[in-house]
């Protein structure tokens, strides 16, 4: 099994850059711990904790259509329905699928996965 770290999309409007063009193609890549931690040093973070989102996805966004570089200036520029879509897309790739216990269906006899969560507290 291949371990996948960058993931294709496809922006449901695209960014218009100066001269017109859209842009709705590109390529966004697992955040690592600094992607996380950095961002929050930033003043404009500090000041408006809501801009922690146009710098992580500045930072994970690797390709967007053929802008040259993605930064902070083309998320902000982004249509509301683009960042929400981004937004989504990074808390999938990046969200961590809890551990499973293989079971087997006392009723039916098939297998069956169950979820284990080490968060709530078990009868």
């Amino acid at each position: 099994m291949e371990f996948k770290t960058e993931y294709s999309f496809t922006l449901p409007r695209g960014y218009v850059d100066s001269d017109g063009n859209i842009h709705r193609t590109g390529v966004m890549r697992l955040a690592n711990a600094a992607d996380e931690i950095l961002p929050l040093k930033d003043p404009r973070v500090q000041q408006n904790p809501g801009y922690l989102t146009v710098l992580l996805l500045s930072r994970v966004i690797t390709k967007l259509g053929n802008l040259p570089s993605v930064d902070t200036h083309v998320i902000e520029g982004l249509y509301t329905m683009d960042l929400a879509y981004l937004q989504d897309m990074y808390q999938r790739i990046n969200s961590m699928d809890g551990p499973v216990y293989k079971g087997i269906c006392p009723h039916c006899g098939k297998r069956v996965d169950i979820p284990i969560s080490f968060m709530e507290e078990t009868e």
